[in-house]
């Protein structure tokens, strides 16, 4: 008797499809192309950042992702959910916490909290044990029975964020939501959205700091004019711009000019002298490059009293790619125009 193996699995047909899969997304506002050709996939569990100047089409383009605008031309899927086709499925697989807080200062945490549930189907019971389990989680507990007016900015945006997450929504679009916040309540939103993504949410967001993508997302695209024009890690896109920089100090600032002629003859490049603190500066292809530097300079008798090897900043990273400033941001319109 012949025994057939059994067949292995497909492992492509059972693979989970990305939480987000758009292609050549389109969007005109009469006859402004706001949207040119964006096509993001983000996998699951993961935070996937948008960069972009004032006017870039970021926001325009979670918009559409949302059901919010609907695309001219493209196609969006949500976990394998045509956007255009399923929107009522999307919706129950997103929660969207956008650049100004939704929630009503007037009334309390509690009540802004059994408001959207009850909004979203929960009975009034359901609605009350939500709120206490978010009011829980994200630490405002102690001041469930304040009303918001008297909340602090970065409260106000963590109670706006557990509004997004009553139904426990998969996908979170998270459109700049430290924006106005001190470094303090940033860092506290890092930690919840780290630990969102640890229980398994994904997360899309935009952002105006570029640290923050830079801390937090596993992917960034950059999108400029309406276009993807990067894609990758943090590191990719540093690495696209050229490789690190040494920066050093000597110990007799004396030395800098010959110091200067010494590491160009070693690293091949021009180098560059801050005078006011003798800080040398050159590109460095390889850093391992640096412990032969050092003997080099010894060699000669000169001494360095602070190194530095740095890869460049994503600071760099947005202005060479876009040629846009760092601060540059999407600041809203409501007309969903082009942001």
């Amino acid at each position: 008797m012949t025994v057939t193996e059994p067949a292995a699995p497909d492992t492509a047909a059972i693979t989970s499809p990305p939480a987000i899969e758009a292609v050549d997304l389109v969007k005109e506002f009469g006859g402004f192309r706001a949207v040119d050709g964006v096509s993001l996939t983000v996998p699951t569990g993961t935070v996937y950042g948008v960069l972009g100047p004032n006017g870039a089409g970021k926001t325009t383009t979670i918009r559409m992702l949302a059901t919010l605008l609907r695309a001219t031309s493209g196609e969006a899927r949500i976990f394998g959910h045509d956007v255009r086709r399923e929107p009522t499925a999307v919706r129950s697989l997103i929660g969207v916490t956008g650049q100004y807080a939704s929630v009503d200062e007037d009334l309390t945490a509690t009540e802004n909290l059994v408001v959207f549930s009850r909004l979203l189907g929960l009975g009034r019971r359901d609605a009350n044990r939500r709120a206490a389990e978010l009011l829980e989680e994200f630490n405002l507990t102690e001041a469930a029975a304040r009303p918001l007016k008297n909340f602090s900015g970065g409260m106000r945006r963590r109670l706006d964020l557990a509004a997004s997450l009553i139904s426990a929504p998969p996908l979170l679009y998270l459109d700049e939501p430290t924006t106005g916040l001190d470094p303090h309540a940033r860092t506290q939103m890092w930690e919840t959205i780290r630990r969102l993504v640890t229980d398994g949410s994904t997360v899309l967001l935009t952002t105006q700091y570029l640290d923050e993508a830079d801390q937090l997302a596993d992917r960034i695209a950059v999108i400029d004019h309406g276009r993807v024009v990067a894609d990758g890690t943090a590191d990719d896109l540093k690495a696209s711009i050229g490789g690190s920089s040494l920066q050093i100090t000597l110990a007799d600032p004396a030395q800098s000019e010959r110091a200067r002629v010494l590491i160009s003859e070693a690293l091949g490049g021009t180098v560059g002298m801050t005078a006011e603190s003798g800080r040398l500066t050159a590109p460095m292809a390889d850093p391992a490059q640096t412990p032969d530097l050092l003997i080099h300079l010894r060699e000669h008798g000169i001494i360095a009293a602070e190194l530095t090897v740095q890869k460049p900043s994503l600071d760099e990273v947005f202005l060479t790619i876009t040629g846009a400033p760092a601060d540059a941001r999407d600041t809203g319109t409501q007309n969903g125009g082009a942001q």
